[in-house]
């Protein structure tokens, strides 16, 4: 059995284990369910470490070693393993055989998975993530949603999953009766079709401004978006003029980002469902009206009351998301919705979540929230006026990523170097996002974001390209040579550490698959392109003697295919040069 082919290393060596504390210590069965091996985190602890042991000691009423040495002694050898040694208080260390780390590594080169199982075939997700406020022009800010999102996307359909992924558009919300007003009185039609998100936000910072010193004005406000809820013909012309004119350029950003989605819906698609929400509430006693509204009090959670109507007959985001997980549920069937969204939302998805538990729903419901994304100088607010949009970063990404390739190559076709340098200013960008934790307030800085030697994207496409030219560079050199006829044979040290690496791909992935975190990916994508670094610097390669030398290219091509997979999910492309 080969773990590529149906587990990863983790799996296949708890398997393993379990079995040898099943023959070792039969009197301990109804324990043993916790035995599991993970990867160490340094060689000096073996590839894989079991401590189970530990937590057997007080069923078997003996020392955590003595029953670790039960099991060494009765042990039954993996193919996969070469030796297993205790160590400490009674940790099982565990190393792996080389000659079959070096089979592992053939197998991985055989498909284009790399060794990946298809662990979540038959599982179905809604992705709610990108969710735009269709008001305004995409900023900075509105980076992490479609990145980090798009990015889980990839990786669930990886491991087998069907995703439905889903635009949610924020196109039925409070901003719209904000908008609605202030266009009416300082729209400019020309501005609308030259620059509609520009001019769009121009008019909701300005009317935004004039509410919060004119009580009058904010309350004509509120009244334009019940009107328009409310189905006011002229109302709901001139918002389908915002939808259309929006969407053009919302899907012009995304397209650079290489962001799709499989469903793109607004709230207001599901503004004839709202009515009957409120009613299904209230006929079962949810929701009561308190003060003019119909509210949802949460006590009992410990989380504060939820408006689900306003006390002047509008909708708002609760109802909306209500609706919207009824009619996923219905259509689509899913095992889970995950919503990516910044961390300000977490209140309202508990809220939410608590009450489409009481109403039935039975799909499991999930927020998985980012912190938010400043610059050095502080964070921003379109109120505020003081947001970088998107696009502009994306135009500036470009412009200093054509700089550092011209620079690496100067050689290289001009139209080409327009090719690479959007690769690696893009991958720069999304990189610089996701490899920070997805929690963590990010900081943006262009420094560390196109940097050639640190934990960055541009070095990681560098790196890729690098390590794909050594097979070219066998092939100039040995053109009547085979790389794959010969096996992959581990003898170095930097060998080994770089070969017990690449396995590990595939618990890596799931790991942050899992998790919801892609950053857990790309720390691993950068130690491995140091491994590899370092066995590079260390052992010849084409000057090494035949058999040897075909081996270590063949190794070579594993590397590679693996960064390319890894930033592949990631959403960034591995030009063959920089």
């Amino acid at each position: 059995m080969t773990a590529t082919s149906h587990n990863t290393i983790e799996e296949l060596l708890t398997d393993w284990m379990r079995a040898a504390f099943e023959k070792a210590h039969p009197d301990a069965s109804d324990a043993l369910g916790k035995v599991s091996v993970v990867s160490t985190a340094s060689a000096e602890f073996g590839d894989y470490q079991c401590n189970a042991a530990m937590g057997l000691a007080k069923v078997l009423k003996r020392s955590p070693r003595d029953i670790a040495q039960v099991v060494v002694d009765s042990i039954d050898l993996h193919d996969a393993v070469d030796r297993v040694e205790i160590a400490g208080a009674g940790f099982l260390n565990i190393y792996l055989s080389d000659g079959w780390l070096g089979a592992q590594l053939v197998a991985m080169i055989a498909t284009e998975r790399v060794g990946v199982p298809e662990c979540e075939t038959g599982k179905t997700i809604v992705m709610d993530y990108g969710s735009p406020n269709m008001s305004k022009p995409l900023h900075i800010g509105h980076l992490r949603s479609p990145n980090i999102g798009s990015t889980l996307d990839r990786m669930h359909r990886f491991l087998g999953c069907k995703v439905i992924a889903d635009n949610h558009l924020g196109d039925w919300g409070t901003q719209f009766g904000i908008t609605l007003m202030g266009y009416r009185h300082f729209g400019d039609e020309q501005a609308m079709k030259e620059a509609p998100m520009e001019e769009l936000e121009r008019v909701y910072v300005e009317s935004y401004d004039r509410g919060k010193s004119d009580d009058v004005w904010k309350k004509q406000c509120r009244e334009e978006l019940v009107k328009l809820q409310s189905g006011d013909e002229e109302n709901l012309t001139l918002w389908k003029m915002f939808m259309s004119l929006s969407l053009k350029e919302l899907d012009r950003v995304y397209a650079r980002l290489g962001v799709s989605f499989d469903v793109v819906r607004g709230e207001s698609y599901y503004s004839d469902k709202l009515q009957g929400i409120i009613d299904f509430l209230t006929d079962k006693g949810i929701a009561e009206k308190s003060e003019g509204a119909m509210v949802v009090f949460l006590e009992e959670e410990k989380l504060p009351v939820a408006i689900v109507q306003k006390s002047d007959g509008g909708f708002n985001y609760a109802t909306t998301d209500l609706a919207t997980i009824v009619d996923r549920e219905a259509e689509f069937k899913p095992d889970k919705v995950l919503y990516i969204t910044d961390e300000r939302q977490q209140l309202h998805f508990k809220q939410l979540f608590t009450i489409a538990k009481k109403m039935g729903i039975e799909v499991d419901l999930e927020h998985v929230w980012f912190g938010l994304m400043r610059l050095p100088e502080g964070t921003f607010s379109t109120r505020d006026g003081n947001v970088i949009k998107l696009e502009r970063l994306l135009d500036e990404a470009e412009l200093r990523a054509l700089a550092i390739v011209k620079e690496q190559s100067p050689d290289m076709d001009e139209v080409v170097q327009q090719e690479v340098a959007r690769a690696v200013g893009m991958g720069a960008v999304k990189y610089a996002d996701l490899s920070q934790n997805t929690q963590s307030l990010v900081t943006f800085t262009w420094d560390k974001a196109m940097a050639l030697n640190g934990n960055s994207a541009p070095y990681l496409q560098y790196a890729y390209a690098r390590i794909a030219s050594v097979r070219d560079k066998y092939a100039e050199r040995f053109p009547d040579g085979n790389i794959d006829a010969h096996a992959i044979s581990i003898t170095e040290a930097t060998e080994r550490a770089l070969a017990v690496k690449l396995i590990r791909f595939p618990e890596t992935l799931i790991r942050a698959t899992q998790a919801s975190k892609p950053n857990v990916l790309c720390d691993y994508l950068y130690e491995l392109a140091q491994a590899y670094s370092s066995y590079y610097q260390n052992v010849p390669f084409l000057k090494a003697e035949e058999g040897t030398r075909e081996s270590r290219v063949r190794l070579c091509g594993v590397a590679a295919a693996v960064i390319k997979k890894g930033l592949d999910l990631l959403g960034i492309d591995t030009p063959a040069r920089i």
